[in-house]
């Protein structure tokens, strides 16, 4: 269905390692790794990915000095693949950044933070003389492959290292250009590796070590207060190499802790840049996006998200439909930061009580139906604002942030019952809902055991698009449309698919093409 036009902006996929002396043979449309075999401790056994743009853009933005665009992602992209990546990188991409910027930033990770956003340490770790450098992560091991690449505004990544039974997938979905999801997608996985072996590295020098405490169970949304958490006693890596171990929830706790930190730091970075540059590119301080990061370990899903991105799990009922078979039911698994949402509305109504109009026509200030949000430093700061001129400009910004960083965590046991994870921007639920991506995902596993769920899902939402549109499109006419003209009929949409437990669908690490 996909024509010049309309092509699948990116699609990837990646089926886990089985044993290697089956004889199974690999789908049609996947391509053979070479790997090394190593004991598998994930508990997914494929994902796919799959991403089509609506909005027009630029191929690559200026930001960071060109450095992002020219050296970072195009390391990271790989539209049609996973490929693997070099185990000790030399010069780790943030440490690239560090450099390059020192003197528009001094230090990239030494921007200024505020004190209420980051313990006082973390205001500048290259102060930790003794701290483990950034390319120390845990997914520098024997086997890492990456998938990613962009479609309009939107920036999707994949991490995978089965050696260590983790996976690392993140949807950016950028709005008013894609600046601030570029500078996600360049800076933010290396940040919460970083930040997950700080606490590795506290935990050494701790004389205590923290209780284990009782055996974690179902789903815990976690809400993060300013004052520093206890860090876990185990890290990532000991942890992956003792996958009988009951994870403790102190070291939930500090992984949610990781992916918060990171979070911040890579906030506190973009609008420290956006203020260095805004003289010349005053539009950077209307950039912002939305955040979603999942991250396997072991048997544990993790979750961070700001703004209307979502994680769907499909988990097994335990009331059977009536044929007699398990019925898949729906699980969102993050929290939608919109006006729509009540408990959202509610909360921006008090935290601004002397403005009387906080929300307007819908929106938060009349700019913006997400509640939280990266960058989109014009809804948060005075200065950002009067950068802007007329109409573009927040009239009566009477008590900013308006706009939340404060990320919604979440972690998950997975158990026998769950099946799959649906994670996507917010174009793919404008047309389908949780219940119903989950029927679509699961009817399809079952009737093509080798397909790819990422485009069938984007293919559905095409057709609905068509069918929706006033002028009565058909699918081949929807998809000759041009980016830019076409958001008239859809968002940007990126999907992965995320294939839970051990059967495999084929016996070898793979890639799709």
């Amino acid at each position: 269905m996909m024509n010049s036009e309309g092509e699948l902006k990116v699609s990837f996929g990646y089926q886990c390692n089985g044993h290697r002396d089956g004889s199974r043979e690999v789908p049609d449309g996947y391509n053979i790794v070479p790997g090394i075999k190593i004991q598998k401790t994930s508990s997914f056994s494929c994902l796919s990915g799959a991403a089509l743009s609506a909005n027009a853009t630029l191929a690559n933005t200026n930001i960071c000095n060109g450095l992002i665009g020219a050296e970072i992602l195009p390391s990271l992209d790989s539209p049609n693949s996973f490929r693997r990546v070099p185990s000790s990188p030399t010069l780790s991409r943030l440490d690239m950044l560090s450099s390059s910027l020192q003197s528009s930033l001094s230090n990239l990770s030494c921007s200024p933070s505020s004190p209420s956003d980051l313990p006082e340490y973390d205001t500048c770790v290259s102060k930790l003389m003794i701290a483990p450098c950034r390319s120390e992560g845990i997914l520098n091991g024997m086997e890492v492959q990456v998938a990613g690449g962009a479609a309009g505004e939107d920036r999707v990544q994949a991490v995978c290292s089965e050696e260590h039974g983790l996976l690392f997938c993140a949807i950016y979905d950028g709005f008013n250009g894609r600046d601030a999801a570029d500078f996600l997608a360049g800076t933010l996985y290396e940040s919460v590796m970083f930040y997950s072996n700080l606490f590795e590295w506290e935990s050494k020098i701790d004389a205590t070590r923290a209780p284990d405490d009782s055996e974690f169970g179902g789903h815990l949304q976690y809400i993060f207060e300013d004052e520093r958490k206890d860090s876990a006693a185990n890290s990532f890596a000991n942890a992956s190499l003792h996958p009988e171990r009951e994870i403790s929830s102190s070291f939930q706790h500090a992984v949610l802790d990781s992916l918060q930190r990171a979070l911040n730091q890579a906030e506190n970075d973009f609008l420290h840049m956006v203020e260095q540059e805004m003289e010349d590119r005053p539009d950077l301080v209307s950039v912002g996006s939305c955040v979603l990061l999942v991250l396997l370990h072991g048997n544990d899903l993790y979750t961070l998200n700001l703004g209307d991105s979502r994680a769907v799990l499909a988990t097994y009922d335990e009331v059977n439909d009536l044929s007699g078979h398990k019925r898949l039911k729906a699980i969102q698994l993050t929290e939608s930061h919109t006006v729509e949402n009540e408990d959202e509305r509610t909360r921006l109504l008090s935290e601004h009580p002397d403005d009387p109009m906080p929300i307007l026509a819908g929106k938060v200030k009349g700019k913006l139906k997400v509640t939280r949000a990266f960058g989109v430093g014009y809804l948060k700061k005075k200065n950002l604002n009067d950068a802007l001129m007329g109409i573009l400009r927040v009239r009566n910004l009477i008590s900013p942030p308006y706009v939340s960083t404060r990320p919604s965590l979440n972690v998950h046991r997975i158990t026998k019952s769950d099946h799959f994870v649906i994670v996507a921007s917010d174009g793919l639920f404008d047309f389908f809902t949780n219940e119903e991506t989950v029927d679509l995902v699961g009817c399809y596993i079952v009737s093509n055991p080798s397909g790819d769920p990422a485009k069938f899902l984007l293919e559905h939402l095409v057709e609905r698009a068509a069918e929706c549109a006033v002028s009565g499109f058909s699918l081949e006419e929807l998809m000759n449309v041009p980016a830019g003209r076409r958001r008239k009929y859809h968002d940007d949409v990126t999907v992965i698919v995320i294939i839970l437990g051990t059967n495999k669908r084929a016996s070898k690490a793979s890639t799709c093409v």
